[in-house]
C-alpha cells in the first residue's frame, strides 16, 4: 500500500494530496466510474453501486452530458477543450460502437463539438495520447510528425492560451500497470516526465493552474494485473494550488475545485 504521508506536501507553487478513488464501494476502482465521478462531481460508484469500466454504466450516462466539466465551463461562459486527437479508426469505432465509448470521449461529444483528427494534430492544436505521435505510424500515419515529449508539453500550454479550460488524457501508464512491465512503465514515467518538463518550462503560475490526477491506482503496484484500492495523487501546479486542494479528499471534488475557479 501507499502511505498517505507519501502524497500530501506542498511549496510555495504546488500542493500534493492523496485522492480516494474507492468512493466509499467495495472492489476495485474502474475507469467507467472513475472518470465519470472525476469529470462530473457525482460519486458514480455509489450511485450505481459498484465500479464499473472502462466505459460507463447506462444509467451514468445521462450524468455526463449534463455535468461533465467541459460543459459546465461553457454553462460559466468560458471555453473548454479536449487536446487529444484519435486517427480515423477510432472515429469508425465510435461510429459503430456509440455505447462503448469512454467516459471522456462522451463528455466532449456531448458538447456538440467534434474529436480532433489527424489534420488538427498535423497541425500542432492537439496532442497525440502517447505523447510524442510515434505510434502514428503503425496506425497508418507514416507521415506525421514526430514531436519530442518537451515539445508537446509547450504544445499543451500554448493550448491553454487559446482556452479557459483543456484537458489531456495519457493512459499509457494504465496499459503498462496491466501489462505488469517495468520496462513499459519506465519508460511511460520518463517520457511523463520529459513532457511535464516541457509544461513547466513555459508555464505561467500566477494565471495558469495545472491539474494531474487519475481515475484509480494501478501503475504503483506490477505485482497485481489489476487496479488498486490506494489512493491516487493530485497535483496542483500554479498560485491558487491551496486554494482548491485544501478540501480535496476524493474523486468527486476535483471538477467542483476547477470550476471554482472560474466563479
Amino acid at each position: 500500500m501507499m502511505h498517505l504521508a507519501d502524497m500530501n506536501r506542498t511549496s510555495d507553487s504546488m500542493s500534493l494530496v492523496p485522492l480516494d478513488a474507492t468512493l466509499g464501494v467495495e472492489g476495485l476502482p474502474q475507469s467507467g466510474t472513475g472518470q465519470t465521478s472525476l469529470f462530473t462531481g457525482v460519486n458514480a460508484a455509489r450511485m450505481i453501486g459498484k465500479h464499473f469500466g472502462p466505459h460507463p454504466y447506462s444509467s451514468l450516462k445521462p450524468i455526463i452530458r449534463e455535468k461533465s466539466i467541459f460543459r459546465q465551463v461553457r454553462e460559466l461562459g468560458k471555453s473548454s477543450y479536449f487536446a487529444n486527437a484519435f486517427p480515423r479508426q477510432y472515429f469508425q469505432h465510435v461510429e459503430v460502437n456509440k455505447s462503448r465509448v469512454t467516459a471522456t470521449t462522451l463528455a466532449w461529444l456531448a458538447t456538440g463539438d467534434t474529436l480532433n483528427d489527424p489534420a488538427v494534430l498535423r497541425a500542432g492544436d492537439a496532442l497525440s495520447a502517447d505523447i510524442t505521435n510515434e505510434r502514428w505510424d503503425r496506425l497508418g500515419y507514416p507521415d506525421m510528425p514526430v514531436v519530442t515529449a518537451q515539445e508537446a508539453g509547450r504544445r499543451l500550454v500554448s493550448l491553454t492560451r487559446k482556452h479557459d479550460f483543456v484537458l489531456y488524457e495519457y493512459y499509457f501508464t494504465d496499459h503498462a500497470g496491466h501489462h505488469q512491465s517495468m520496462s513499459d512503465a519506465i519508460e511511460v514515467l520518463r517520457k511523463l516526465d520529459e513532457f511535464l518538463e516541457g509544461i513547466l518550462s513555459v508555464f505561467e503560475r500566477d494565471t495558469m493552474l495545472l491539474f494531474i490526477t487519475s481515475d484509480h491506482g494501478n501503475l504503483e503496484d506490477l505485482s497485481t494485473k489489476g487496479h488498486t484500492r490506494n489512493p491516487v495523487p493530485l497535483l496542483v501546479v500554479g498560485d491558487r494550488h491551496r486554494e482548491v486542494t485544501e478540501r480535496a479528499t476524493d474523486l468527486t471534488h476535483v471538477a467542483p475545485a476547477i470550476l471554482s475557479l472560474f466563479h
